[in-house]
């Protein structure tokens, strides 16, 4: 079965229009999911909204949108309100400016589209654009309504494709200030940081997304075929927890460790000049 656009439109840049349609780059369809069931009955349960005072069932006329007070109380917001802001969709995807490929920050990613042609004329006319933004180096701006919200769209020429990921908003993205405000500057030894760069040097490699694996979606289908077939789940071996040991010592262990993984000779600590297992300057004498 062809795969079914999410969106359909035009991309706009400058005089240039093509017909273009979003499609899903990532999708969750092939998960395994569950249902709510009775267990008495083996029937699944429905959802159904109480009043959280009364306990007695809401229907579905009497639900409506609130906005809770600091007293306690809420403000209802109607559906006929919301929906005077909800942008009329144009169906068009509008480029704004271009900025060089590497500049916008992956924090502002949010979701992944192919972006693809409607049609062969289309596809000539956004072959083009593509060619233009790899020579430039640069990714395109746009704006679009999408899904009853007006989202701003980075595009991007990869591989053999066009890729249209939707970008957070600045206000939805926190700042790096709140995390790390309180971590002290800290002084490494000069042989910590050797040590470091060498288990960086033996674990070195290329990206594969098919070298990892989601362990627990497969162990989740592991346990339902188990069912299915009559069969005693499968046990789950607990992984070994580790003890904790000295920061010097675990980078000396992880080198010696990381040199015979790789093939090449075992990791030799560099040359301690004078320096103690704590990292510290040996005084003469």
């Amino acid at each position: 079965m062809a795969t079914r656009a999410s969106w359909k439109g035009h991309l706009k840049v400058g005089d240039l229009v093509c017909g273009v349609g979003l499609y899903t780059a990532v999708s969750v369809s092939d998960r395994i999911s569950f249902n709510i069931v009775n267990r008495k009955t083996g029937h699944r349960v429905e959802r159904q909204f109480v009043d959280s005072e009364t306990g007695k069932p809401v229907e579905r006329d009497d639900q409506v949108k609130g906005y809770r007070l600091d007293s306690g109380d809420y403000i209802l917001i109607e559906g006929e309100e919301l929906a005077e802001f909800i942008p009329e969709s144009d169906k068009l995807l509008s480029v704004q400016g271009f900025v060089p490929d590497d500049e916008i920050n992956k924090l502002y990613f949010d979701r992944p589209y192919y972006l693809a042609p409607v049609s062969d004329d289309d596809g000539e006319a956004l072959a083009l654009i593509a060619r233009a933004m790899r020579e430039q180096k640069v990714a395109a701006i746009g704006e679009a309504v999408l899904f009853r919200k007006r989202r701003t769209v980075l595009i991007r020429p990869q591989d053999d494709c066009i890729v249209a990921t939707t970008l957070n908003y600045d206000y939805e993205v926190r700042n790096a200030e709140t995390v790390f405000k309180e971590i002290p500057a800290i002084q490494f030894d000069k042989e910590m940081i050797e040590l470091a760069g060498h288990i960086i040097g033996t674990k070195k490699g290329t990206f594969n997304p098919k070298d990892y694996d989601d362990r627990y979606e497969a162990a989740l289908a592991a346990l339902v075929q188990a069912k299915v077939e009559g069969r005693a789940p499968p046990k789950h071996k607990a992984e070994p927890k580790g003890k904790v040991i000295d920061l010097m010592e675990a980078l000396r262990e992880s080198a010696r460790i990381g040199g015979k993984t790789s093939g090449k000779a075992a990791g030799k600590a560099p040359a301690k000049s004078g320096r103690g297992s704590d990292g510290r300057s040996k005084k003469a004498g």
